[in-house]
C-alpha cells in the first residue's frame, strides 16, 4: 500500500513538473512574440548604470510629473487617460521607476533616498528642469512628500491622485511572502492562465486604444511583482516613518481622494479620514472626494483634469 502511494505521488509530481515546464516554455515563446510590443514609448535614460524610462509630452512652462503607485506595471499607459487631457497646456513627464514599465529590473535597495535620487536623475537626463508639479498616485505620495521636504525649491505643488501619506502604513498589512509567490507565478507564466488578470483599470475604464491595450498586456506579463517592486515594498514602512519624522511640507497641495475600494485594504471612512487630516495641516491644502476606486485617474480623468487646471490657475 505504501509503495503504491509513493508511486502515485511520484506520478503526480512528475505530471506537475511537466505541466509547469509546458507553461514556462509557452511563456517564453509568448514573451519573444511580444518583444515588439514592449518597445519603449518614451526616452531611455541612464541612471546608475541601468536604463530608466521617461515619457515626455506636451507643451508649456509648467511640468507635471506623474509618479506611479506600487506595482503599477505600465505607468505610461496607466496615466494616459489623464495626461492626454492636459498636454495641450502643460509639459507632461511620466517616470517609470526601476522594475516598472520599460525600465530595467534591478535588484537594489529601495530606501526613499535612492528612489528619489533615481527619479531626479532620470528627469534631468530627459531634459526636464525643476521646479515640478508632482502628481503621485498611491505609494509614490511618500516620494513626493519627501522630495518637497528635501528639495523644496524643486517642487512647486503636489497634486495627489489618491496618494499615500505616512499614516496609512502604520496599520497596513504588507505580505511579502505572497508577493514572492506572485513573482514566481509571473516568471513561470502561470499568470497567463488566469482570465482577465492583465486587464487593468486603465484597460477597462480608461481611453486607451486597442493597440495600447495590447502593449499594456505585454508589459504586464514582463513587469508583475518584479524583484525591484518587492524590494520597494520591503522598505515602504521604514520610508513612511522617515517621511513622517520630517514633518508636513508647506506648499500648495490638492488631494483627489477615492472611496477606498480597489484593493487599498481600508474601508471608505478610514481611507478618507487619513489624508483629510494630513492636508488639514497644509496652509495651502485642498481636497476633492471622488466616488470611484483607488486608480482615480482611470475613472474620473475628465473631472480630475478640470480640477488640476483650476487648481494651477490659482497658483
Amino acid at each position: 500500500m505504501r509503495k503504491r502511494a509513493v508511486k502515485i505521488t511520484g506520478i503526480v509530481l512528475a505530471a506537475v513538473l511537466v505541466l509547469l515546464l509546458i507553461i514556462y516554455i509557452n511563456h517564453q515563446v509568448r514573451l519573444k512574440a511580444e518583444a515588439e510590443l514592449r518597445s519603449p514609448s518614451g526616452q531611455m535614460v541612464e541612471v546608475g548604470g541601468h536604463k530608466m524610462s521617461v515619457y515626455v509630452d506636451g507643451t508649456g512652462d509648467t511640468a507635471l510629473v506623474f509618479m506611479s503607485g506600487g506595482g503599477t506595471c505600465s505607468p505610461i499607459l496607466d496615466f494616459k487617460s489623464l495626461y492626454s487631457l492636459l498636454s495641450d497646456q502643460y509639459q507632461i513627464a511620466v517616470v517609470e521607476k526601476f522594475g516598472y514599465g520599460f525600465s530595467d529590473v534591478v535588484d537594489k535597495d529601495r530606501d526613499i533616498d535612492s528612489i528619489l535620487e533615481d527619479t531626479r536623475t532620470a528627469l534631468a537626463a530627459a531634459g526636464l528642469n525643476a521646479p515640478y508639479v508632482l502628481c503621485p498616485h498611491s505609494m509614490s505620495g511618500l516620494e513626493a512628500l519627501y522630495w518637497a521636504q528635501k528639495y523644496p525649491e524643486e517642487v512647486s505643488a503636489i497634486i495627489g491622485l489618491d496618494m499615500a501619506v505616512p499614516e496609512y502604513y502604520d496599520s497596513m498589512n504588507i505580505n511579502i511572502p505572497v508577493m514572492r509567490i506572485a513573482s514566481w507565478a509571473a516568471d513561470m507564466g502561470v499568470t497567463r492562465l488566469i482570465p482577465g488578470i492583465s486587464d487593468s483599470d486603465a484597460i477597462k475604464y480608461g481611453t486607451l486604444s486597442d493597440d495600447e491595450k495590447e502593449i499594456y498586456r505585454a508589459v504586464f506579463y514582463s513587469r508583475t511583482a518584479t524583484v525591484t517592486m518587492i524590494n520597494e515594498m520591503e522598505r515602504v514602512k521604514e520610508n513612511a516613518e522617515k517621511v513622517d519624522g520630517i514633518g508636513v511640507p508647506q506648499l500648495p497641495m490638492l488631494f483627489f481622494i477615492s472611496d477606498g475600494s480597489g484593493g487599498t485594504g481600508f474601508d471608505k471612512e478610514m481611507w478618507r479620514k487619513i489624508p483629510i487630516e494630513y492636508i488639514s495641516q497644509v496652509d495651502e491644502g485642498e481636497y476633492i472626494e471622488l466616488d470611484c476606486p483607488h486608480y482615480v485617474h482611470d475613472y474620473e480623468y475628465e473631472a480630475i483634469s478640470e480640477g488640476i487646471r483650476a487648481f494651477l490657475l490659482e497658483q
